[in-house]
Order: C-alpha cells, then sequence, then structure tokens
C-alpha cells in the first residue's frame, strides 16, 4: 500500500485537499491529511505561528509515517506545495514522489481576480479571507514563496506539477517555471483548462485525480533510488 502525506494551503484546512484524498484511499493507498500549525482555529492562533512551524508541522507527520519503513509520497497543495518541496529536499533519500497542487511560485493571477470579482459570492469570499488573515502571517507565506526559489533546483524525484488554467491566485506561468526549473529526470505538467484554484474541488476533477493516482502507482513500482 503507498502511503500518502497530504499537506493544505496556507489559511485552509484538510477540506481542500479530503476530495483527493478519499479517492486515494480508495485505490489502496493511505493518505494522511492533518492540519498545519496555527491553522483550523483562531486568527490569534494564525498570528501566533510562523512559516517554521507550519513546516515543522508537516515534517511531524513525515517523520511518523516513515517510522513504517519504506517511502513515502508527498502531496502539496497550494503553500502545502511550497512545504513538499522542502521536505522532498530534505528526505529526499525516503520521498518516492512529489505531487504539487497550484504551487503559487508566483502568486496571485490578477487578470482572473477581476474575472472572478464579477460574482458576489467571490467577494464576499475574498473580503472574508482578507480580514480574518493576519498581515504577519501573510509576510510569513510571502517569505516561504521567496525562500522555495532556492528549493525548486535541488528537487531530483519524481515531480507532477498540477496548475489550474483559471487559478485566480496563482499565476498559470507558475507549472513552466516548476517544469523549467525542477532538474528531475522524471517530471510532467498536467494544466487543468477548467479549474480554479481549488483543484480537488472542481467541477471535473475526476480526470485530475486518475492522473495523480496512475502517477503515484507508477512512482511506487519504480521505488526509491
Amino acid at each position: 500500500m503507498e502511503r500518502c502525506l497530504f499537506i493544505h494551503g496556507f489559511t485552509g484546512g484538510e477540506y481542500e485537499i479530503s476530495p483527493l484524498a478519499q479517492f486515494l484511499e480508495r485505490h489502496d493507498c493511505h493518505a494522511r491529511t492533518f492540519t498545519l500549525k496555527g491553522h483550523g482555529g483562531s486568527r490569534n492562533d494564525l498570528l501566533q505561528s510562523d512559516r517554521h512551524e507550519w513546516r515543522q508541522s508537516a515534517e511531524d507527520q513525515l517523520q511518523d509515517l516513515l517510522l513504517g519503513g519504506g517511502g513515502v509520497h508527498l502531496i502539496g497543495f497550494s503553500t502545502g506545495a511550497l512545504i513538499a518541496s522542502h521536505l522532498s529536499v530534505q528526505y529526499q533519500g525516503r520521498i518516492k514522489s512529489l505531487t504539487l497542487l497550484s504551487t503559487p511560485v508566483f502568486p496571485l493571477n490578477l487578470l482572473e481576480i477581476a474575472r472572478t470579482l464579477g460574482s458576489p459570492v467571490m467577494v464576499r469570499n475574498y473580503l472574508s479571507k482578507f480580514g480574518a488573515t493576519p498581515a504577519k502571517a501573510t509576510k510569513e507565506f510571502l517569505r516561504l514563496v521567496r525562500e522555495s526559489f532556492n528549493i525548486y533546483p535541488q528537487i531530483e524525484i519524481p515531480t507532477l506539477i498540477v496548475q489550474g488554467r483559471r487559478d485566480h491566485l496563482v499565476r498559470a506561468k507558475s507549472a513552466a517555471y516548476l517544469q523549467r526549473t525542477i532538474p528531475s529526470g522524471s517530471k510532467r505538467v498536467l494544466m487543468v483548462e477548467r479549474s480554479g484554484h481549488m483543484l480537488c474541488h472542481a467541477e471535473h476533477s475526476g480526470q485530475m485525480m486518475n492522473e495523480v493516482l496512475q502517477f503515484i502507482q507508477t512512482s511506487g513500482r519504480a521505488g526509491l533510488n
């Protein structure tokens, strides 16, 4: 059974990646989700945490999974993809594959934001999210984004890069940059044409989930170097 560690995004939670985790569970994978330090609670909880603690909470989960021996597949969504990238390099000999979902290499797609703000529901969602996010936490996120540029050239394990063409929070060129920069000999980009940022909740997410499953199964059979 392939073991997978899911890492959710900034200000988000397990719900962001739960559809994919449940899908993999139904196909003989052990999928572990958890909540990053400072997330899932109050605004003050997020204010009192930093990027180092977010990463450490993910590393603690990874170390626990690795106690059983063998390797682990890392699947990161948004900011979780940044954290997963760091862990994939730090634990390179124990990571079977890396799946990067909506990686914010270049955050904020202003064109897509302009399009989606035509919806009153989206306007309320943006105002609510921005109002609930402490400026200190946003600065920690941006520091993690910058630090990750030093990590991408060190990723040598099999990597799947998944990006929604209509992502309003991540510029589409992020996927091309990762494909160009990551030196892994086994990597590919999957552009999901009709998806926004929340890839696992997109209307036509089934094909994407099957692609992730096939990638994990193939990487699992290949084993660790």
